[in-house]
Order: C-alpha cells, then sequence, then structure tokens
C-alpha cells in the first residue's frame, strides 16, 4: 500500500531510495523561505498599523493584521500535502449574507481566525528559524562530509581538504573515509529530517485545521438547516395544497355546474346532450383524481383537525379494515404530525399491496415527550425496508426530526411499523389540559 505521509514512509523499507526524504527537505526549506517573508511582512504591518493608528489610518492595517492568519493558514495547509497527503479542512464558515461586512463579522468572530494569528506570530518567530537549523546541519554537514574527496581534488590541489572548515584531511584515504561517514550521516540525517518534517506538520495541523468542537457546531447547524428544509417543504405541500383546492378545485366545480345548466338547456336524447353528459362526466373524474392529489399532498384533516382525525380518515379508506386506537389529546408541531401520517399512509398501502393481510391496527400515543406510532397487521410478513416500499424516504424525513422508525417483519408475520418522534404539544385540547 503506498505511504500517505512521512510517518507511514519512514516505517517502511525503501525509505531512503523513495521521494519522502527529499520531499521533508522540500517541505522544512519552504517553511524557512514563507516563515522569513511572513516574518518581514508582520513587522512592518505592526510598525505600520502602530504608527498610524493615532489618525486612524492605521487602523484597516491592524484589521488586516488580525486577517493575516488567513492567507498564511491557507498557504500552510496547501504545504502540508508535500509530507501528508490527507487533506486538511478549512475551519472557515460562509457568510449567509454576501458582501464585505458580513465576511469581516464573520471572521472577526470566529475562533479559527485568531487560532490561526497564533499560529502566525509562533511561526514567525519560532518556526521557521527551527526550520532553516534543521536543514543547515541535517543536510548541509553531512553533505559537507560526502563531498570531502571532491573538495580535495579541486579547491585542495590533491593536498588537503578543510571539512567544515575545522578540520584538515591531507590524506586519500582519510578523505574517502570521512566521505564514508558523511553517506552514513547522510542516511541518519534522512530519517532526522522526516521525524522533525512529521512532527512540524503535526503541529501545523494541529493549530489550523478544524477543532472537534468546531465540527460539532457545524453538525448541529447541519441538523437545524435539515429542520428548517423539512419545514419548508411542508409549508410549500400546504401551499400547493391550499392553491389546488381553492384554485383548480373550484374552477372545475363551476365547470360541471355549467355543463349541467348546459345538458338542462339541451333537447333531451340529442348527440349535444350525449357529449354534454360525457365532458361532464370527465369533469367528475378529474375532479375525484385532483381530491386524490390534493389528499396526498397534504391533507385537508390534518391541517385543519390534527393527526389523530387524520389517522382515523387514513383508516375509513382503507382497503383492509383497521382499528384506530391513537389517544392524542391535542396537536403536535406539524412538522412530526405529517412525518407520521404519511409513515401510517405508507403502512397501509404496504398492507394492502403486499401482506394479503385480513385486518390492521394503528395504535400509539404521546409519554415523556415522545410521539409513538405504531401499525401492526396479521399479514405474510418478509417486508423488506430496502425493497422499494417507500419507508427509506420515510425513515430519512423522521430521522431529519431526531425520531426513529423501526420495523419488525418475521416471515409468516406479523409485521409491525413503529416510529417514534421528539416533540412537545403545540395546542392542548380541554380534555388534554384536564389530564395534564
Amino acid at each position: 500500500m503506498q505511504s500517505k505521509s512521512v510517518w507511514q514512509a519512514m516505517g517502511r523499507p525503501g525509505f531512503l531510495v523513495s521521494w519522502w526524504p527529499w520531499r521533508a527537505v522540500v517541505y522544512l526549506v519552504s517553511g524557512a523561505v514563507t516563515g522569513a517573508f511572513v516574518f518581514v511582512l508582520v513587522v512592518l504591518m505592526v510598525v505600520a498599523g502602530g504608527a498610524l493608528a493615532v489618525v486612524l489610518v492605521g487602523l484597516p492595517l491592524l484589521v488586516a493584521l488580525a486577517l493575516c492568519g488567513l492567507p498564511v493558514a491557507r498557504v500552510e495547509r496547501l504545504r502540508l500535502r508535500i509530507v501528508d497527503a490527507e487533506a486538511v479542512p478549512d475551519p472557515h464558515r460562509e457568510p449567509v449574507v454576501p458582501g464585505l461586512r458580513a465576511w469581516l463579522v464573520v471572521r472577526l468572530r470566529e475562533r479559527a481566525t485568531w487560532r490561526e494569528l497564533g499560529y502566525v506570530v509562533l511561526f514567525a518567530g519560532l518556526l521557521w528559524p527551527v526550520d532553516a537549523l534543521v536543514v543547515a546541519v541535517g543536510l548541509l554537514v553531512p553533505v559537507s562530509l560526502v563531498a570531502t574527496p571532491v573538495l580535495m581534488a579541486t579547491v585542495g590541489d590533491g593536498q588537503e581538504a578543510k571539512v567544515l572548515k575545522e578540520w584538515t584531511v591531507t590524506g586519500w584515504p582519510t578523505a574517502f573515509g570521512v566521505s564514508v561517514v558523511g553517506l552514513v550521516l547522510l542516511g541518519l540525517c534522512a530519517y532526522a529530517l522526516g521525524v522533525v518534517a512529521g512532527a512540524r506538520a503535526g503541529l501545523t495541523r494541529l493549530l489550523i485545521a478544524a477543532r472537534d468542537v468546531e465540527l460539532g457546531e457545524r453538525v448541529v447547524e447541519l441538523a437545524r438547516s435539515r429542520v428548517r428544509l423539512v419545514d419548508a417543504f411542508e409549508a410549500e405541500r400546504r401551499r400547493i395544497e391550499r392553491d389546488l383546492h381553492d384554485g383548480a378545485q373550484q374552477r372545475l366545480v363551476a365547470l360541471s355546474v355549467t355543463l349541467g345548466v348546459a345538458r338542462l338547456d339541451a333537447p333531451p336524447e340529442s348527440p349535444l346532450a350525449e357529449q354534454l353528459a360525457k365532458a361532464q362526466g370527465e369533469v367528475g373524474s378529474a375532479l375525484e383524481e385532483l381530491r386524490e392529489l390534493i389528499h396526498g399532498i397534504h391533507p385537508q384533516v390534518l391541517a385543519d383537525y390534527g393527526l389523530q382525525a387524520a389517522v382515523a380518515d387514513a383508516a375509513d379508506r382503507a382497503a383492509v379494515p383497521v382499528d384506530v386506537s391513537l389517544d392524542l389529546p391535542g396537536r403536535l408541531p406539524r412538522a412530526v404530525e405529517s412525518a407520521a401520517y404519511f409513515v401510517v399512509c405508507e403502512a397501509l398501502a404496504n398492507v394492502d399491496r403486499h401482506s394479503g393481510a385480513s385486518r390492521a391496527e394503528v395504535g400509539g400515543g404521546h409519554r415523556e415527550g415522545r410521539l409513538f406510532v405504531e401499525v401492526r397487521d396479521d399479514g405474510c410478513g418478509g417486508a423488506d425496508p430496502g425493497g422499494g416500499s417507500g419507508l427509506t424516504g420515510l425513515s430519512d424525513r423522521v430521522s431529519v426530526l431526531d425520531g426513529r422508525l423501526s420495523l419488525s417483519s418475521p416471515p409468516g408475520g406479523p409485521t409491525s411499523l413503529r416510529v417514534e418522534i421528539p416533540c412537545e404539544w403545540s395546542q392542548l385540547t380541554d380534555r388534554g389540559r384536564r389530564s395534564a
């Protein structure tokens, strides 16, 4: 398996003949160069911003200084790919409102911005000199030892050579011996450079990568956005149902009445009367289909009277006899009622299509801050949630509300579908208030 980081490469044979030692050198050298540039830039911004702050001209420079960690951290995340193939996620979130002001407000309020500024201070003040020192000691020293015979043959005219400007070598055997020592030391320093580069990359990742707390905040925000999407979806369903009910349905009713009046004026048993009767029948069929469509989008009984009445209505329209024992003395949040209702409808539809049951039962209630709804039938069982039953989408919809949908359907039956959704009462009836 191919190594994805310098740490993994060092634990496997062939490290010295791979590209990883050179990648470690490139990472440390680029860190020294980048750090020196950042040091000069930070010093200039601090001096200029502090000197001009008294006349308010330097305030933008100070704001820029506070945000200088953003580009530096972006460069560091790119540099990490030299010694670590795993990408570092950007901890910053995009502002909801476009514009420079909103962007500045979001960035200045993020802890990641100030953590990256702290990294800039550490990088400019300490880390880049360490990178330069490690490269100088770990690379230049062994290379100088390895090059001793070359130096003796060129600069020393074959007579002598200065090793690190400290020791003088006067014989060829000694020169080649120093070169061999340099090769051994070069291999050891390759591992040392790999260790330093890996530790340096780990420190950088720790300081500029997304923290668990910020990831948790993103997860919470994602969950909230999913709930908002569900609420918006339910509101859109109710709007479509209302528009169809008050618009297209009323026009079809008016058209049916007009055709009926025209039939009264037409001669009996005439071709015109037959055509008008046929057209009125087609309008009636279209009305029935439209009513079924409206009921499937969002039934009016659910919006007006709540989950208990809507489930009772669905049981009355089911193909098999259904006993309802759902006790809800009040109204629940609309999203919860809608999710539970469509789970019951899908379950009853599956009972009719697949189970071969002679009877079904819908029961449940609200206990300890949770809605419980269970649909049971005496059919053949063997239901598969992933077999196109339509329950997968409903399970996702319930999970958005922090609920859970479970199915028990052994071969031979019975089948039991249970949904639990945490929720509180949004409105209690008089009976609910008395029981409370």
